[in-house]
């Protein structure tokens, strides 16, 4: 198995652009309807003719391919705005019951879209940092800009890109690849981190018990077998991260739970009993306070009668993902 892939259309139409082929970015800005791609869905064209990521399943692909190349061709220097009607026909056949309409924003590298903007854009997203891409769609003016700017804080939460409020300025929100850390390689864990890549989730599992945490019982995934708060200490948890502690054995748990607390991670959940989750209460109180300990999802998981590992794994995505759309 292999971890999912950040999103890379932005750097593959930048690398493109250094490569002397030419390039155009294309950008879904408002959709109307069932359109097949959500706002903010990318495709990048290069002037030879290649291209990667969609903006649309493959019903107008082809015409936006054929006017960001004739833009490329001519150097155009402004971009350009299509608008298309998805009909009945071309949804289905992507998947979707009905139809719609879909605006999507051509714009050519290293005119349109300055390869500077461009490159410090692809250098946030190499760093996790958070950053938002605002376009002017009357002025044409373009800056990037983080999640403390007034009118964007509730779309990096909800990775919601689109117009805002003022109508004429979209926000291209670019947020951190999701990232699920796994402390214990039990039984729990196998499902869990299938579940958490289908979700759209890097998962790193971390077990300091090679006996546990074994390519044979988790072939494919990241594994480490040091310490949780060693591992944590070189790569923190941020808001993008999610944190699960399933060893049942406090030299493990509690280090990682500890880092996870001081760092910002949106999700702490932690395996157990009521009555040994209080335990763990007591034990770490003096560290860090009530506080902070009220971060913690526990026992994990919704309560939806989880029986077997399987549905364990299930009622913790449940409980992580309205955490990360809701900030439950």
């Amino acid at each position: 198995m292999t971890t999912p892939a950040f999103d890379d259309i932005p750097e593959t139409a930048l690398a493109w652009h250094r490569e002397g082929r030419g390039a155009a970015l294309a950008t879904v800005i408002e959709t109307w309807g069932s359109a097949p791609r959500p706002v903010g869905s990318q495709l990048a064209i290069s002037g030879d003719g290649a291209i990667a990521g969609s903006v649309s399943g493959g019903c107008v692909e082809g015409a936006v391919v054929v006017e960001a190349a004739d833009m490329i061709a001519t150097s155009a220097r402004e971009a350009k705005l299509l608008e298309f009607g998805v009909s009945d026909d071309e949804a289905f056949a992507v998947g979707l019951a009905c139809g719609g309409r879909i605006a999507v924003l051509v714009e050519p590298i290293g005119s349109a879209l300055p390869d500077t903007l461009l490159s410090e854009l692809v250098e946030a997203r190499a760093a996790r940092r958070p950053v938002a891409y605002l376009v002017d769609a009357e002025a044409g003016q373009r800056r990037l800009a983080g999640p403390e700017e007034e009118g964007l804080p509730a779309r990096f939460r909800a990775d919601r890109s689109g117009f805002l409020e003022d109508g004429r300025t979209f926000a291209g929100i670019h947020n951190p690849p999701l990232r699920m850390v796994v402390v214990g390689a039990v039984h729990i864990a196998q499902p869990l981190v299938v579940m958490a890549r289908l979700a759209g989730y890097a998962p790193e599992l971390i077990d300091p018990r090679e006996a546990f945490g074994s390519a044979e019982r988790f072939p494919g995934e990241a594994l480490s077998h040091d310490y949780p708060d060693e591992v944590l200490a070189r790569v923190p948890p941020d808001a993008r991260t999610a944190v699960v502690t399933l060893s049942h054995d406090p030299k493990i748990d509690d280090p990682a739970i500890l880092a996870a607390l001081r760092s910002d991670c949106f999700y702490l959940g932690c395996l157990g009993s009521t009555r040994t989750h209080a335990k763990r209460m007591d034990r770490l109180r003096p560290q860090v306070g009530d506080a902070a300990l009220a971060r913690i999802h526990a026992p994990v998981g919704l309560d939806i009668g989880s029986r077997s590992p399987a549905e364990i794994a299930i009622s913790i995505m449940a409980e992580v993902t309205g955490a990360l759309r809701r900030g439950d």
